[in-house]
């Protein structure tokens, strides 16, 4: 294309899912196509086409939220413009915050374009792979096949969440028992490695699998993620602790393993550096000194769990979080505790649920109208 010949797709819900479900890569303005940023948006749509000609590889598309306020609802877009990357149809939970400038945009697709897949070539390069991050390997007969071609879909997705390594032929031959065959090797050296059981052919389930073992069911909050966390726009069930206190991590990682799973997806389970985040223990009446600490934010209120101790108490973590979604926490706070409550200990977390502080991390979030960054971090 040349300047002025921008093929930039406008998406409706007529096309959106056919475009996106046979594009590889495609950057979505969505939202209110602001004069600033388009003719930017154009001009990196021309320079990313001369590089990759074909459409099923990289499309920029735009969507007027004004008339299609169903996609805006179906991605949970509230501020404008808003820049989101979309692989194999999925969108990514990383939206674009880098420049809005031509160059940048361009060399963001850019680098999502770099296979994300590094090519073992003898298997003893595994015995240097950082056992610090999180490894899926896979061992393929040949690169030209459905396996591996399901395997680069999973690998593009979760790129960010995992490192990727494949071995072809005769370098993965050893490790092909019964065909082609995918590990997950866990972060730490002395833990085992975990065999993907499913069809490899089957992208849901491989991708499921991934998903499963690259992002972790308590992921850490810090200032750069704060942001794309709240923007999931489910509450946050959060444990603060000492970066050296790995001993409470694991049991809260334990616990809402054992107590909590059935709840993900509408809680995010989160933990927190007790140092970094002094401001929202000091809007809960806590400071470093007193973690361990776990804390519900609503994103209206912060609701505290009375004992870190507690959560080994079979059912009493997740009987915490229930009361979130039943509304008995906020119902508490307005009219204090309810009167059939006569179960040992609750009285304590009525207590504490009537008073709540205001929720501290939804200031991480971008405003409403606008697209903003955290600047001030002083203020959390």
């Amino acid at each position: 294309s040349t300047p002025g010949q921008a093929e930039i797709t406008s998406l409706d819900t007529g096309n959106i899912e056919d475009i996106l479900s046979k594009t590889s890569v495609c950057h979505a303005h969505l939202c209110r196509f602001s004069q600033m940023l388009h003719p930017i948006f154009e001009e990196a749509s021309n320079i990313v086409r001369e590089e990759f000609p074909d459409v099923t590889q990289v499309v920029f598309a735009r969507v007027d939220c004004d008339q299609h306020s169903d996609i805006a609802q179906r991605y949970r877009i509230s501020k404008y413009p808003t820049l989101k990357l979309f692989r194999n149809g999925m969108m990514m939970k990383r939206e674009y915050r880098g420049q809005r400038s031509v160059t940048a945009i361009a060399d963001f697709i850019r680098q999502q374009k770099i296979d994300p897949i590094k090519e073992i070539l003898s298997l003893e390069e595994l015995n240097t792979v950082d056992r610090s991050k999180r490894n899926v390997i896979g061992y393929f007969e040949q690169k030209d096949s459905d396996n591996y071609h399901t395997f680069e879909k999973v690998a593009n997705i979760l790129r960010d969440d995992c490192v990727f390594l494949a071995a072809f032929g005769d370098v993965s031959q050893t490790e092909r028992f019964s065909g082609d065959n995918v590990i997950y090797k866990p972060v730490g050296d002395t833990v085992p490695d975990m065999v993907y059981l499913g069809s490899l052919t089957n992208f849901d389930l491989t991708y499921a699998w991934a998903q499963d073992k690259c992002v972790p069911l308590v992921r850490e909050i810090t200032f750069e993620n704060g942001e794309e966390l709240t923007e999931e726009g489910i509450p946050f069930l959060i444990l603060f602790h000492v970066q050296e206190d790995t001993e409470s991590l694991e049991k809260f990682q334990h616990e809402v393993a054992r107590q909590l799973i059935s709840e993900k997806g509408s809680i995010n389970f989160l933990h927190a550096d007790c140092d970094k985040f002094r401001h929202p223990l000091l809007h809960i009446q806590k400071t470093p000194a007193d973690c361990p600490v776990i804390a519900i934010d609503s994103f209206r209120h912060m609701y505290v769990f009375p004992e870190f101790r507690d959560i080994e108490v079979p059912g009493k973590l997740r009987q915490f979080v229930l009361d979130l979604h039943s509304g008995k926490l906020h119902r508490e706070f307005h009219h204090g505790p309810d009167p059939t409550d006569s179960t040992p200990g609750q009285e304590d977390v009525a207590e504490m649920a009537s008073n709540p502080p205001e929720s501290s991390f939804q200031k991480l979030a971008p405003s409403e109208t606008r697209y903003t960054l955290l600047r001030d971090r002083d203020e959390l």
